[in-house]
């Protein structure tokens, strides 16, 4: 599959204003990016069942006291992913993708929580089971891992999203890890991002549903549209917002945009969710500039 010519050009079209804006404006770029950091834990680590809102994330994160008791492995998983996070941001201008990388990253997630399997493919009789799927058998995970990165690398002529989806699709599917596969992929998935020059995206626990279920489109039939739109639409969202602050636009909630302008707020809120307005979320809650104006666009 492909990601559909609409898209393509509506992503080509903001990649294009973005490398012009953020001249000059590297600090902004960054704070943006921090700032996101627990956004993106939360989400990632909610995705795996944990049981942490984003405000505990928040607080573990700034070392600050919980208003209950958590598990220290929780504790763990996020201090561990935000030092993932924030070290993959500085190494992606470095180096592309590679299984030392993977390995690395897997042992900075893990180490403190399992030291055992931390940094390491699973090994003979480590067998493992996602929803239905049982993954391949583990003498076969590293050369498996090897061969989606020489694909992914070795491909100059696909779109770049779909290359992207596929690749995150067949790690998951390979499943190379006892544990962390779901938040290393979705880190690698940014990484790719980051190499060619877009910011990182957040796949949001509140919309797992469609993500999973490109999972299971893809084990069925090896189709990738479904993920290829899964992270299409979380890069517009991502650019419309690092957008909307390169250019200095006063923001305020969605909610009072569409009072503010007598608009239907089903009909806001749908069309921010499809990325036909420039609308982007920020601690969960849809954020568009004070001054756009409203139009609906063609769909996605």
């Amino acid at each position: 599959m492909a990601t559909n010519k609409i898209l393509r050009d509506k992503i080509q079209e903001l990649k294009t204003d973005f490398d012009t804006l953020k001249s000059g404006k590297d600090s902004l770029l960054v704070l943006l990016d921090q700032n996101e950091v627990p956004e993106s834990v939360y989400n990632s680590n909610a995705i795996e069942n944990s049981t942490l809102t984003l405000k505990e994330t928040e607080k573990i994160l700034l070392e600050q006291d919980l208003s209950r008791d958590v598990s220290l492995r929780e504790v763990y998983e996020a201090k561990n992913l935000a030092r993932v996070i924030e070290y993959t941001r500085n190494k992606s201008k470095e180096e592309d993708i590679s299984k030392e990388l993977i390995l690395l990253i897997h042992q900075m997630l893990i180490g403190g929580i399992d030291d055992n399997i931390a940094g390491r493919f699973r090994k003979y009789g480590e067998y493992v089971r996602v929803d239905t799927h049982i993954a391949p058998a583990p003498e076969h995970t590293e050369r498996m891992t090897e061969s989606i990165i020489i694909d992914y690398s070795s491909d100059h002529s696909t779109y770049f999203i779909d290359k992207i989806a596929k690749f995150h699709l067949e790690f998951e599917r390979i499943h190379p890890f006892l544990d962390g596969n779901g938040r290393i992929g979705r880190v690698i998935m940014n990484y790719q991002l980051l190499r060619l020059g877009f910011p990182r995206i957040i796949i949001r626990d509140k919309e797992k549903d469609k993500y999973y279920d490109a999972f299971k489109i893809y084990q069925k039939n090896k189709n990738t549209k479904l993920m290829e739109r899964v992270i299409a639409l979380a890069l517009l969202e991502s650019l419309n917002k690092r957008m909307t602050y390169l250019k200095g636009e006063e923001i305020i909630n969605l909610s009072d945009y569409a009072k503010n302008n007598e608009l239907n707020p089903p009909a806001v809120f749908n069309a921010a969710r499809r990325q036909s307005i420039p609308a982007f979320r920020e601690r969960g809650v849809w954020r568009l500039a004070k001054n756009y104006q409203y139009k609906t666009l063609r769909t996605f």
